[in-house]
């Protein structure tokens, strides 16, 4: 079978979006099918990544203030599109791609759109709940009818397609690499640099975009500091709000390591760290808290987002989406022995494999499911 994948708004150098398709796409390869993945860059390009899946890059603009995401033209990926003669799509934008199931089903080929996001939530961040909800329910039929099959990560995430009852809802975890972020990783030197003996060791993994909220994990150091809690605070990530939040940090024991490529280095950092925060409330699914969780670190996220599926008692926390809450939710899982805080993480991280994924992903392109 040849498997198209489309994506818009792909990372240039890291990202959930960027991580799930290359996981996909070479399990997808090991399995035996043909995968092109078609992604904006900053040229027109064409490679084989590592697992065999083709990527043909087509040249687009940045968008501003995003930290280096582009979109391409839609037309341009039909142009691409059409020369490829696929079996099925992957449509990894519900954007500005969303037409694609259209242009599928004009010419027989089967279709899968992946939501990434909750629409709804997305809206809602610009415009009243009640308005908001309204257009992304209107927009979410329209694309599920055009579509052979919707696929959504999690409960959360699917609970926009369920208030319309659409009949083409899958729902299909993602994985986590669990030999790469494991709590073998674990590096002393690595601690010791970043902290002290005495101190805690917090730290944020993430993009430093508006909707991950930062600002809440720099404030729950800010509000441990006044209840005499030594703590220390690692970012990292970079993002269109560095700046901002490095001045909402000054002062305080928060160092930012900027983007880290070494994906090595990345899974040291997860293991040597003693909790992890997730703030973010309108995670679909949040695959650096699942690494963190594989590296043994507990994490603690936002009961709005997806994470309150994942995390369960004894692998982190969960609160409300207020800096006092976050801070009593990380006194709380420290209270918890650190043997057996990263043993209930790790174990909940491998209920999540790629594997699985990849094989319930194929299920879906293939209509088995």
């Amino acid at each position: 079978m040849r498997i198209v994948q489309l994506a818009n708004f792909y990372g240039p150098r890291s990202g959930g979006l960027r991580t799930a398709l290359h996981n996909w796409g070479r399990g997808y390869s090991e399995r035996g099918h043909e995968v092109i993945l078609v992604v904006p860059g900053q040229r027109d390009s064409e490679e084989v990544l590592p697992g065999g899946v083709l990527r043909v890059t087509r040249a687009a603009p940045v968008i501003p203030a995003t930290g280096g995401y582009r979109v391409v033209n839609p037309r341009r990926v039909a142009d691409v599109v059409r020369g490829l003669r696929p079996d099925v799509l992957e449509v990894s934008d519900r954007l500005t791609l969303r037409g694609f199931g259209g242009w599928a089903r004009d010419r027989g080929i089967r279709s899968v759109v992946v939501s990434h996001e909750r629409l709804d939530r997305l809206l809602g961040q610009f415009a009243p709940r009640r308005l908001a909800t309204g257009w992304a329910d209107v927009a979410n039929r329209r694309m599920a009818r055009n579509y052979d099959a919707v696929v959504c990560t999690t409960d959360f995430a699917s609970e926009e397609f369920v208030r319309i009852e659409a009949s083409n809802l899958h729902r299909v975890p993602l994985g986590v690499d669990l030999a790469l972020f494991h709590p073998g990783k674990h590096d002393q030197g690595m601690r010791d640099s970043y902290a002290g003996p005495a101190q805690r060791f917090l730290l944020h993994c993430g993009r430093l975009s508006v909707e991950k909220q930062v600002e809440r994990s720099i404030d729950v150091v800010r509000l441990l500091q006044r209840e005499g809690h030594d703590t220390r605070l690692v970012i990292a990530g970079d993002g269109p709000r560095r700046e901002a939040l490095k001045s909402r940090a000054r002062g305080l024991p928060v160092h930012f390591t900027g983007f880290i490529s070494d994906k090595t280095q990345l899974a040291s950092l997860f293991a040597s760290a003693d909790v992890s925060l997730a703030p973010g409330p309108h995670e679909t699914f949040c695959l650096s808290a699942l690494e963190s969780l594989a590296a043994g670190t507990p994490v603690v996220a936002s009961q709005s987002s997806a994470l309150a599926e994942i995390i369960t008692p004894g692998c982190g926390a969960l609160a409300s989406n207020r800096g006092p809450a976050f801070a009593e939710a990380v006194s709380s899982v420290l209270e918890i022995p650190a043997n057996t805080r990263r043993a209930s993480a790790r174990r909940r991280a491998e209920d999540f494999g790629w594997a699985e994924s990849v094989d319930g992903m194929l299920a879906v392109l293939e209509g088995r499911r």
